[in-house]
């Protein structure tokens, strides 16, 4: 953990040649700017990586903003700079002056920088980052001895700009957060929170997926410590925490990385690899041995300093692809004549290991659309080395199957049950994020065809399907009341629809799906093992009804899902033992705003073999329903 008595001065050969190496898995540590003493003096050390600089300054508001008294001392051929200024403490503004091969100057903000000036202002701040009392020693405890494949995972993915704000610009800082989210994504079933990227980003519209400050917290919310303070409260509320990390790519303001020392150094040399058209942002150069210093040291500082508990990385795909949305006259090639990005594959590769081998009892989720093979495989047997990977192929079937008429889902039923096909080749999460409710995509709600109160009965359905699906789950935030209109990243959600009983009944839904998720282990608990689900019937297309088990370790659930508009009365399914199902949950519930007020109904099973099963049940199956059913006397 993060040293709390003031960093002596200088830096040593070690940490400077693991740096250049690519071997610095925690270059915060003398990189950027700390306190320190020096010769009894308390003051701050400053170091950049600037190699291509003839000369390199601090300045700031300390000196006026002219660095010609504080030049800084090249570190022979190592391409580091570093300064001792003595007198300075927390709060002090600054960026760097450096002199490029040219003679220009450009002012740079600091890379390393803990803390950034709060938009539109664009200086790095000193700040301390020592000394936080935290209190998540049990969570601590319970996560390293807890496997994530064997228990629940259900994530509520969060803007924190947009969940809840106070006005124009007013943003909730991390404590308010602490205080409203947090027991309410406790509350709701949730076991983590994912933060969409908080590091330093200038344009709010870029979601902070564009970043300038990575090792920095956004000051739209306040102070480091009050990242941590927010993330001390979810472990107390036993609520894990993720955080969306780029290290693909970066953005071209003047401040930030671009040409930082006058010449292409976190980019890279050639423009068709470095140009990301499609997003108007820089691609990291993964064959620059002190750019992977950089990030893999930004995943870890993260871990180590934040207690953070994951990281979903951005954008896998096009990291890997040299030609992902790019032009033919854009496309480049590796040395073998394809266009995979060997340095990238071996940067993933080194990334997870280092993750791993200091934080074991991480979550490291590869937000990845391509067909790569074994991304949740370990490195030593040939796979990127992630632990989970989002299901981007069941979402985009998934989806759109439920946009469908209902009198078309039969002519593509197999939009619906492909995904089974491949659902144990990989740790999968199941992902309905903000990625699907903006930009003319509508939201969840609104996907759904048919009428006001059709849209719901389909939402309620489609929720069962994929909370019963096997893989983890990830929800984004306002999905779980049935936000009508698109996410509006400028404005708060919707909260206001709560006062309308059809939307606060879906809440209710949603809670109440959330936790019978959690209690049910066969829900979760063998989730990567093909034996945990066994189809009952596949082929019902005709009806557009799908139904199947779900096995844990010593307990079993039946599912039926029905994805007409057609009322089935007594629809036989087969069960695998005899004796009484009761309905553990049914999506047409009153309470949920459908119209079964049998909704806690039990069938006793007959002695009467179908769908290849020695029993079966009748059941009435209404229109758009979902049914969860466990054998009466399963504790489980």
């Amino acid at each position: 953990m993060l040293e709390t008595k003031p960093m002596r001065s200088g830096l040593s050969e070690e940490e400077i040649y693991l740096f250049n190496n690519g071997s610095s898995y925690h270059s915060y540590r003398f990189m950027g700017a700390h306190l320190a003493q020096e010769g009894g003096v308390t003051g701050v050390r400053f170091a950049v990586w600037a190699p291509n600089a003839m000369e390199a300054r601090v300045i700031g508001s300390f000196n006026r903003w002219d660095g010609e008294a504080h030049r800084m001392k090249r570190i022979g051929t190592t391409g580091v700079y570093e300064l001792f200024v003595p007198g300075l403490g927390e709060g002090s503004l600054y960026k760097y002056e450096l002199i490029t091969p040219d003679g220009a100057a450009v002012r740079k903000a600091d890379p390393f920088a803990f803390l950034s000036e709060r938009r539109p202002g664009t200086a790095s701040v000193v700040t301390d980052l020592s000394g936080y009392d935290w209190g998540d020693a049990d969570w601590l405890r319970t996560k390293s001895k807890t496997s994530p494949y064997q228990h629940p995972l259900h994530i509520y993915e969060v803007h924190p700009a947009s969940w809840k704000i106070k006005g124009k610009e007013l943003f909730y800082t991390y404590d308010e957060l602490a205080d409203e989210l947090v027991p309410y994504a406790a509350e709701m079933g949730f076991t983590h929170i994912e933060l969409m990227p908080l590091a330093e980003h200038p344009l709010d519209q870029s979601w902070g997926y564009q970043v300038t400050g990575f090792y920095s917290p956004t000051s739209r919310h306040g102070d480091p410590k009050g990242l941590m303070r927010f993330i001390d409260r979810c472990h107390r509320h036993g609520i894990g925490v993720i955080l969306d990390w780029v290290p693909g790519h970066f953005c071209k303001d003047d401040h930030g990385l671009r040409l930082f020392d006058g010449t292409p150094l976190y980019e890279g040399n050639d423009p068709n690899r470095a140009e990301l058209p499609l997003w108007g942002t820089l691609a990291f150069d993964f064959s620059r041995r002190e750019v992977v210093s950089f990030l893999i040291s930004n995943a870890i500082y993260w871990l180590d300093v934040f207690h953070i508990d994951g990281l979903r990385v951005d954008a896998v795909a096009n990291m890997l692809n040299l030609h992902m949305d790019k032009p033919p006259h854009m496309h480049t090639y590796n040395e073998f004549g394809g266009r995979d990005n060997l340095d990238a594959l071996r940067f993933l590769k080194k990334l997870n290991e280092t993750v791993f081998r200091y934080y074991p009892d991480t979550l490291m989720l590869a937000e990845d659309s391509s067909a790569w093979p074994a991304v949740t495989s370990p490195t030593y047997q040939g796979g990127l080395g992630f632990n989970f990977k989002w299901n981007m192929g069941w979402m985009n079937d998934s989806l759109r199957y439920m946009a469908l008429h209902p009198d078309d889902r039969r002519h593509h039923h197999q939009l619906i049950t492909f995904s089974l096909c491949y659902a144990f080749s990989e740790n999968y999460v199941l992902p309905l994020s903000h990625d699907e409710v903006v930009h003319g995509k509508r939201s969840l709600l609104n996907k759904m065809p048919g009428s006001y109160e059709e849209k719901f009965d389909q939402l309620r359905l489609f929720y069962g399907y994929w909370m019963t699906h096997p893989g983890k789950k990830l929800l984004f935030m306002g999905g779980e009341w049935g936000q009508f209109d698109e996410w509006k990243d400028s404005d708060m959600l919707d909260w206001m629809v709560l006062d309308y009983d059809s939307h606060r009944m879906m809440r209710d839904y949603v809670k109440a799906l959330n936790h019978v998720y959690l209690d049910l282990p066969s829900l979760w608990e063998r989730d990567r093992d093909p034996e945990c689900f066994q189809w009952i019937d596949v082929h019902n297309a005709a009806q557009s009804v799908i139904s199947f088990i779900r096995r844990g370790q010593s307990s079993f659930s039946v599912i039926i899902l029905n994805f007409s508009r057609n009322d089935y009365r007594d629809y036989r399914i087969g069960v695998p033992e005899p004796g009484e199902y009761r309905i553990v949950l049914h999506s047409g519930d009153i309470r949920f705003g459908g119209k079964e007020t049998r909704a806690s109904a039990s069938y006793k099973s007959d002695n009467m073999k179908w769908h290849g099963l020695g029993q079966s049940i009748s059941i009435h199956l209404p229109p758009y329903a979902f049914l969860l059913l466990a054998l009466q006397g399963d504790t489980h």
